[in-house]
């Protein structure tokens, strides 16, 4: 069916009702296109459109193996031809692709950015005062009871602590 065929083939420059256009609906393309691609109302040619994908997939689909392939033809070309800084981009989109390379990203704010080194440092001395019962693994766990009075707005709260060392 030629709207299938123009449909895959075209994936990404033509839309939907374009290649239904093309494909002879002329009157309502969009709805013609919309129905066409509809399980309910076009099995058949939703069907015909997933094979004509798989194929496409499969001739032209980018599995790990051919892209670095492809990547580790192009880092050779670029060395033949003395283009470096080609051959280096090559070589590093392979490790990219292979996950030997990790993005970091460090967002600062607040107001860290405005302090100085020795600033910075009293903060972190004070976080470590404030918190060392949980960086020295001293934390407790707090359970609590709720004992029901004669009022049921106005529970009275008991803690248990618990010493978790």
């Amino acid at each position: 069916m030629k709207f299938a065929e123009l449909l895959v083939y075209n994936e990404g420059r033509m839309s939907p009702a374009e290649c239904a256009k093309e494909a002879g609906y002329e009157t309502r393309p969009r709805q013609a296109a919309s129905e066409l691609r509809s399980a309910k109302k076009s099995p058949l040619v939703v069907r015909y459109i997933g094979e004509l994908r798989a194929e496409v997939q499969e001739k032209y689909g980018i599995t790990f193996e051919r892209h670095l392939q492809e990547l580790s033809k192009l880092r050779d070309e670029a060395t033949k031809k003395g283009a470096w800084s080609a051959a280096i981009n090559a070589e590093v989109a392979r490790g990219k692709a292979g996950g030997l390379y990790v993005d970091q990203k460090l967002i600062m704010t607040g107001s860290l950015d405005n302090l100085s080194e020795e600033e910075i440092e009293l903060r972190m001395k004070d976080i470590l005062k404030d918190h060392k019962d949980i960086i020295n693994g001293t934390a407790t766990d707090v359970i609590e009871d709720i004992e029901v009075t004669e009022e049921p707005e106005a529970p009275v709260k008991s803690k248990n602590i618990k010493k978790l060392n």
